[in-house]
């Protein structure tokens, strides 16, 4: 049973073609929501748009980090009453091998591109009075792990940023919040099991009171911050791991 609804609002999702993204879209589809579901991968993005409910949805394929283009995808778009975040990369490695062009990946795609993206987004006004913006994080941002230096770091960017524009845009009703992860079964949780060994995933996985997270989890969460039943929510982050953190 639908204890909120987003009928009515237009919201862009990033990172539409796999993982928490579709599933994103296709929860915030069923509530009732219009959405304009962004990612670069144009075969999967049309996997993403042909599993949607409702008839108004529409695709917008475009690389976010390619910065010079930016303003023009965004002129593109109609007002919104949302976005979700949700793209993002994970590749770890531990502090002794990092490289540069590794951080500046993992900063780029986790950080400066929704940055980037959400200020462009209050330059042209595509933002109404009312809206919610929601950022994918990590648990991790709090909770690092060797190997996860620059996933936490980019992370905890994203955190701070959010909070940072729910203090200057409040005035105006629009809120910022982040949900923060921990494991999720996506295509990023098959990497870490090619990663990993398998004793160190049961041991994990274990480590768990109730279970490791599954992308409807995550997509119901930013579903009610998208929607007026989480008005009184801002510059929260929303911590889902299934107990893993508690005590901790």
């Amino acid at each position: 049973m639908q204890t909120f609804s987003l009928r009515g609002k237009t919201i862009l999702v990033t990172g539409g073609s796999s993982g928490i993204g579709r599933q994103t879209a296709a929860t915030l589809a069923n509530l009732g929501g219009r959405l304009a579901v962004n990612g670069r991968n144009e075969v999967r993005l049309a996997e993403t748009m042909a599993v949607l409910t409702g008839a108004e949805h529409y695709a917008v394929s475009f690389d976010l980090n390619n910065t010079q283009q930016l303003p023009a995808f965004v002129e593109s778009l109609p007002e919104l009453n949302g976005v979700a975040h949700c793209a993002g990369i994970w590749k770890p490695c531990p502090v002794k091998f990092m490289k540069e062009q590794q951080l500046q990946a993992l900063l780029q795609t986790n950080f400066i591109a929704p940055a980037l993206l959400t200020a462009e987004l209050l330059r042209q006004k595509k933002l109404m009075s009312g809206s919610s913006v929601v950022f994918v994080s990590s648990v991790a941002a709090q909770h690092p792990y060797k190997g996860g230096g620059a996933y936490a770091a980019s992370k905890a960017a994203l955190e701070a940023f959010s909070k940072t524009l729910a203090l200057e845009y409040a005035h105006k009703k629009i809120r910022s919040n982040c949900v923060a992860p921990a494991m999720v079964k996506t295509p990023i949780f098959d990497d870490t099991q090619n990663t990993v060994s398998e004793q160190y995933m049961q041991a994990h996985e274990a480590a768990y009171p109730l279970r490791v997270g599954q992308p409807e989890d995550v997509a119901y969460a930013i579903a009610y911050l998208l929607s007026d039943a989480s008005g009184w929510i801002t510059g929260s982050v929303m911590r889902l791991d299934g107990g893993l953190t508690v005590g901790s």
